[in-house]
């Protein structure tokens, strides 16, 4: 059983960096983040439509490319969370949590007995296929999945601090877009309310020790909140950095072009 780098990373108080994928399955997508200087990648399920066949490949390029696979599943349900482990993700970013009683069946899930309810499945992907010894890789497992779980609603910010409590969870990450809208002000990130919401899943991470991560848009997005102190960061995502790209290398071009003659 693999360890997960980016968990004892964190738990050293390093920020670690990444990107989130939703279009582009290419053989090659990890190993270009891997490049890029990327720390993990969050494979996407819940907006992409991706298949498990679909994820089960990126996350065995990811790990060939020394990269940390993460998996956002498209809910909290049970079969959701262990198939993805089973396919060898090192971690979860669940969606749209609400309560503590949610968050510790979130970590049951991740968790083999007796700690947890996972189902064992060994000699799979999540082992590399090979039938060990089932009591090392089961413990092997239970300390290195990486339990994120997305705060993303007015209720979720409400109750982030007895999230925050419950053993096992170990990073709260801000769903900024969805909070925006949960909270009645889609994609104003400067109004005072999402800020005061923000801060308080931050405090909430401190008060337990648990780390905060948020996606970010722009590198001074990016860099403003980790000074306020969050750790988890994912760079934007495939689309937009293809399109930002895109979009700044042509405006840059453009500029430059003649303007066509009008005829008389």
């Amino acid at each position: 059983m693999r360890d997960n780098p980016l968990k004892a990373r964190l738990a050293r108080g390093e920020t670690v960096f990444g990107t989130m994928v939703f279009e582009f399955d290419s053989p090659g997508l990890a190993r270009i983040v891997k490049a890029a200087g990327a720390d993990y990648i969050i494979l996407d399920m819940e907006h992409s439509g991706w298949s498990f066949e679909t994820v089960k490949d990126q996350i065995q390029f990811a790990r060939g490319a020394g990269l940390v696979p993460l998996v956002n599943p498209p809910g909290d349900d049970f079969n959701l969370i262990t198939r993805s482990l089973d396919l060898g993700a090192k971690g979860l970013l669940v969606p749209v949590v609400e309560t503590k009683a949610q968050a510790e069946a979130i970590v049951r899930a991740t968790r083999y007995p007796p700690h947890g309810n996972r189902g064992s499945a060994f000699g799979v992907a999540h082992d590399d296929y090979v039938i060990g010894d089932a009591k090392k890789t089961m413990k092997a497992a239970n300390a290195g999945v990486l339990v994120m779980v997305k705060i993303e609603t007015r209720k979720g910010v409400a109750n982030v601090d007895e999230i925050m409590a419950v053993p096992g969870v170990d990073v709260a990450f801000v769903g900024h877009t969805d909070l925006s809208v949960s909270l009645g002000m889609p994609l104003e990130f400067e109004r005072p309310e999402f800020v005061r919401a923000r801060d308080a899943v931050l405090a909430a991470c401190k008060r337990h020790g648990k780390i905060a991560g948020n996606l970010v848009g722009n590198p001074k997005w990016g860099k403003a909140w980790i000074r306020k102190g969050f750790r988890m960061i994912a760079y934007m995502g495939d689309i937009w950095l293809l399109e930002s790209a895109l979009r700044s290398g042509i405006d840059a071009m453009r500029s430059a072009a003649p303007k066509p003659k009008r005829r008389r």
